[in-house]
């Protein structure tokens, strides 16, 4: 214990955020330092080598606009690993930039990860880490981390229910007594909601558009019910047809029809997690009401959707899209304190 605590005070210790959207990086005593997309360029080299040109949003703005030989990943796919070599080489980099390449002992780690991880997938998350230069690694589940995040104190008898919804999964879980009660993992998330309104401008008007267009449009305009005022956003796209360039005008009830299925499966995977709910932590449930976290917590009038169905009050946590963040950096803070929590 004494050499840990000698260890730590030569080498910054950092909690990674590691979203299908974004990875956020906080180093203990600085709070976030890197809050970029989880986006990787690469430019194919001869003989098969791949040469990593950037790394986050300047990686990001180079998505569909690459000529052949580079392409723009996402090495994370609804919440879980997709590309192995590519997410080490990412994680790499974020420690790099975290570092400033001036670490005098590789750090402890905390990384957020989902709760329907399988166990060869929460090994392919350590692993990554490791081989990017960590020292040890500790994973935390994004329920608990949103519980934290959100303000709520985990250790105390009262149940508390968190929804998380990232980019590629919404994280269910109740919370007790420094515990996950209940959990519930689903990949219905922000990127299922960016394809429905892909396929939805694409049926309804013939115009091909992309992932960057979908989730401008989702958040210019996306809602979960009928506004009293109609929200407009213009978009241009391909028309599928004639293969020509066209602009159209897209209204907030357009945004509504074409989220409503994606949100519709939130709100049963919310309504299951309420059945299988023990007794004894109902009466807290609807005392305290459900928090929303992550970045789809943002929708319009998502709070009031779900409130309506669960009969339930529905509350938006206070900086939703940092709310798992914050709460893993809380957790790096009492590293020695929560061992209880961490999957090692």
């Amino acid at each position: 214990m004494i050499f840990n605590k000698l260890i730590g005070l030569f080498s910054s210790d950092l909690a990674i955020d590691l979203g299908t959207a974004n990875t956020l990086v906080i180093a203990k005593g600085h709070g976030i330092i890197i809050n970029e997309p989880s986006v990787v360029a690469v430019k194919n080299g001869k003989y098969g080598q791949t040469q990593v040109l950037a790394v986050g949003q300047e990686a990001k703005d180079m998505v569909g606009k690459t000529p052949g030989n580079i392409r723009a990943i996402r090495p994370m796919r609804d919440g879980v690993i997709a590309d192995f070599d590519m997410t080490e080489k990412m994680i790499r980099k974020f420690i790099e930039k975290a570092h400033g390449r001036k670490a005098l002992i590789s750090p402890r780690i905390i990384i957020c990860v989902p709760y329907g991880l399988t166990q060869v997938e929460r090994k392919a998350v350590r692993e990554s880490a490791l081989s990017a230069g960590a020292r040890e690694v500790f994973l935390i589940e994004e329920p608990m981390a949103a519980a934290i995040g959100a303000g709520i104190d985990i250790r105390e008898p009262q149940g508390h229910l968190v929804v998380d919804i990232g980019g590629g999964t919404t994280e269910i879980g109740v919370v007790s007594l420094g515990g996950l009660v209940l959990s519930k993992s689903i990949r219905v998330a922000g990127d299922k909601i960016d394809l429905s309104i892909i396929n939805y401008i694409r049926r309804k008007y013939n115009l091909l558009i992309g992932e960057r267009v979908a989730e401008e449009i989702k958040i210019s305009v996306g809602t979960a019910m009928e506004l009293d005022e109609d929200l407009t956003y213009n978009i241009t796209g391909r028309d599928q047809v004639e293969g020509l360039l066209s602009s159209i005008t897209l209204t907030s009830e357009d945004a509504r029809e074409a989220m409503e299925e994606p949100l519709k499966e939130i709100a049963e995977a919310l309504r299951d997690v309420l059945e299988q709910m023990p007794p004894d932590l109902a009466g807290d449930i609807v005392n305290h009401g459900v928090v929303l976290t992550g970045g789809g917590a943002l929708i319009r009038q998502l709070d009031k959707y779900l409130s309506d169905i669960i009969r339930i009050p529905v509350y938006v946590a206070d900086e939703p899209l940092l709310a798992v963040a914050k709460g893993t950096g809380k957790a790096l803070d009492e590293i020695d304190l929560l061992q209880e929590l961490f999957d090692e």
